[in-house]
């Protein structure tokens, strides 16, 4: 059994925090809500209010941390744009991150699994493996890239990246908000997306296999078009069509999961695409 801290459950960090009690774990969350906090309790989770600034952080950060050998994070940057990340926004995530390192060299954990984004590696890329040096044209994907290099570069704790692409699930997908839009662009762009549950199941695979100290892609090794598959989608789900303008068409951009399919041994549930 290990003992975890799962900072930030949300979207993905509920129900990886669930699975990961269900493989015999014992588990801390955090979450920015007190309302939540019971929630978390009655799913077997130790619950933490913790609100992470780029000033200031909650007081009960060290019981969080306590005694846990591994360290989860997975808080999303919430940074849209393409500013100058160096003034408008002032590194916000950055800081965030910078804030809580101090309070996990002093604490129990050597290991850290951070969830960052592919969105790290620019669209002017047609084969993206881990190989390819990143150039984010997103505020986000600049912070997230920034944040990545201070996790690994400390000497204190171990730190794997898992970099992910486009996150569906059951009750999140794309085609919602493309349905009955028109003159969208890059219709010939294929889509990477990751499923929820691939998104669970390769972060217990790092954890079960001791992966420390990686950096993997994470995105399904599936990559019809952009039009082919919201298309169909669209029908799938009785949506009104979604309608793509051939004339804007200049991304080609695939991520490849072949390391993390032949480091960890992983195969992706295609079926949920």
């Amino acid at each position: 059994m290990k003992q975890i801290s799962t900072l930030g459950c949300g979207w993905l960090g509920f129900p990886l925090a669930k699975r990961l009690i269900l493989n015999g774990n014992s588990v801390k969350g955090s979450t920015t809500s007190e309302d939540k906090l019971p929630i978390l309790e009655d799913a077997g989770i130790n619950p933490f209010l913790v609100t992470l600034e780029s000033e200031s952080i909650s007081e009960n950060i060290d019981t969080f941390l306590a005694e846990s050998e591994i360290l989860i994070i997975d808080i999303p940057p919430k940074l849209r744009g393409n500013q100058d990340f160096s003034t408008s926004l002032e590194m916000t995530f950055v800081k965030k991150i910078q804030n809580l390192i101090p309070f996990i060299e002093k604490s129990s954990v050597s290991k850290v699994l951070f969830v960052s984004s592919t969105s790290v590696y620019g669209d002017d890329n047609e084969w993206v493996t881990e190989e390819t040096i990143a150039n984010p044209d997103t505020e986000s994907g600049r912070q997230l890239l920034l944040t990545e290099e201070i996790l690994q570069k400390n000497q204190n704790f171990e730190t794997t990246i898992l970099r992910f692409g486009g996150l569906i699930g059951e009750d999140r997908h794309p085609v919602k908000f493309l349905a009955g839009k028109e003159n969208l662009e890059n219709p010939d762009a294929p889509v990477n997306l990751i499923h929820q549950n691939d998104c669970i199941s390769i972060i217990e695979e790092i954890i079960k296999q001791s992966k420390w100290s990686e950096v993997f892609n994470a995105a399904a090794p599936f990559h019809p078009t952009r039009e082919e598959y919201y298309t169909h989608k669209a029908k799938e789900r009785n949506l009104v069509l979604p309608k793509f303008n051939s004339e804007k068409s200049n991304m080609k951009k695939v991520i490849s999961s072949e390391k993390i399919q032949n480091v960890l041994n992983y195969k992706f549930d295609l079926k949920q695409y």
